[in-house]
């Protein structure tokens, strides 16, 4: 398998992210809407596995996937079953799963679509998929909120459905300018759901911040 974006950043990644509060509170809202086990739960884009040891904890059996090998040998290190694989196309069987979880992967990932696809495809019909990912609106090439502190600052480019690296809204020293994102204006993302043929149960802006950085979704096939 070809080097993936996160390879190379894991201990800076650790550093920066696990414990702070940009972790912690949306992690929160994922344990609100998903709920304790038992059952099992496939968590896609795990990273470091931070996350999915949590959810372990609350009585789920939790595997853990995600394309980065480096970020992978962290999770193994937290104890977390995890297996290296691409989230468009997911080595599990039909409805093998009572739950799924992912977090941020739609900034991470070149299909989105194709992810929510293969997650609907390894779901239980009626089993629960939370999302959690960064709002398009506020968050995004278009937009320069670092740390999602203050006021957004808007530029042009919002409609553009596109990888980037270098634009208005991108911190040089942030996370972005270590492996880029991928855009998708609000309305596209919340359709690649419905596309997948996941029904929309639950839907937030998260108020932790004066703007909201945060979307949350929990969704039932």
């Amino acid at each position: 398998m070809t080097r993936a974006r996160y390879d190379g950043v894991t201990e800076w990644y650790e550093r920066e992210f696990v414990n702070s509060e940009l972790a912690v509170a949306p992690r929160e809202v994922a344990l609100r809407l998903l709920g304790d086990g038992p059952g099992r739960l496939l968590d896609v884009g795990c990273g470091t596995g931070a996350h999915t040891a949590v959810f372990a904890e609350h009585g789920w059996s939790a595997v853990g996937i995600d394309i980065s090998e480096d970020q992978l040998r962290r999770a193994r290190e937290r104890g977390v079953e995890v297996v290296q694989a691409d989230a468009a196309d997911l080595p599990f069987e039909d409805s093998s799963f009572d739950a799924v979880i992912s977090m941020w992967t739609h900034t991470d990932v070149d299909d989105f679509a194709a992810e929510l696809r293969e997650i609907a495809r390894v779901l239980r019909t009626g089993g629960p998929f939370v999302y959690i990912g960064v709002h398009p609106c506020f968050v995004g090439p278009h937009s320069r909120f670092v740390s999602a502190e203050g006021v957004p600052e808007f530029h042009s480019g919002y409609y553009e459905t596109r990888r980037y690296t270098d634009a208005p809204g991108i911190s040089p020293h942030g996370l972005r300018a270590k492996v880029g994102a991928v855009h998708l204006p609000l309305g596209h993302f919340v359709q690649s759901f419905l596309d997948a043929g996941l029904r929309l149960e639950h839907f937030e802006e998260v108020e932790t911040r004066e703007y909201p950085y945060i979307l949350a979704l929990r969704c039932r096939r």
